[in-house]
């Protein structure tokens, strides 16, 4: 074999290495792009009891279904009504709700109901995360509880939460809240007296200090928009 050859294959072979290695390269950068984009930042999340489905229908009607975030709503009630409110709601503010599923991944712009009776957590799927339904025991008297889906919002890639505490008797949201502060970047936003049907819940969160902002329930919409922006 000639030293001419040898050069010939040596370069071959170096381009074939430098072929598979960008080949490589390329793979790994599609790979973290396509994670980094199945992975959502932002969430918003609210809760509540008595007076909370009228509540909840004047703050998601004046919400764009665009919004730059999944919205995950515990609202404190019984097995056998939450499939129902989530469609009257769906239907009368023009968003997608629905009562969330165990598995289902959030989606930018959808509203998923915590399911009556049992208790909705999020926790880690490979790049991003799913909801999860408990059938644990009532926490505090309540099923689903907020506090537990707060808590649970702790250890996974989340890295903005708006909180929403509407209207409701007691202080569910409060502990997990303040727990997720630890750790999380949260925006509170609290219902006001005036237009509470009862002020339990709102009352808490505020007397906690974690309240960033006491609103009217006709400026709530407003305020998560600004907070989490549109896509």
């Amino acid at each position: 074999m000639s030293i001419k050859n040898t050069e010939k294959d040596k370069k071959i072979s170096q381009n074939g290495d430098s072929a598979l290695m960008c080949s490589e390269e390329s793979d790994i950068i599609g790979n973290t792009k396509e994670e980094k984009a199945e992975t959502i930042r932002r969430l918003v999340v609210i809760c509540a009891s008595t007076g909370g489905p009228k509540a909840l229908h004047k703050v998601l009607f004046y919400l764009p279904d665009n919004l730059n975030a999944p919205v995950l709503i515990v609202q404190h009630m019984p097995k056998g009504f939450t499939e129902s409110l989530a469609d009257r709601l769906g239907k009368k503010c023009g968003l997608n709700v629905k009562e969330a599923g165990d598995g289902d991944k959030p989606e930018k712009g959808k509203v998923y109901v915590a399911k009556g009776g049992m208790h909705m957590k999020l926790t880690k799927f490979r790049s991003t995360y799913k909801i999860s339904l408990s059938d644990d025991p009532p926490q505090g008297g309540l099923k689903p509880c907020a506090d537990l889906l707060f808590e649970s919002i702790k250890d996974i890639g989340v890295d903005e939460v708006v909180a929403v505490v509407l209207t409701g008797m007691g202080s569910d949201g409060t502990a997990g809240i303040m727990s997720l502060l630890e750790k999380k970047k949260v925006h509170v936003i609290a219902q006001d007296e005036q237009t509470s049907t009862v002020f339990g819940m709102p009352s808490s969160i505020i007397k906690a200090g974690a309240a960033d902002e006491i609103l009217p329930i006709g400026k709530i919409a407003d305020a998560i928009v600004k907070a989490v922006g549109t896509f």
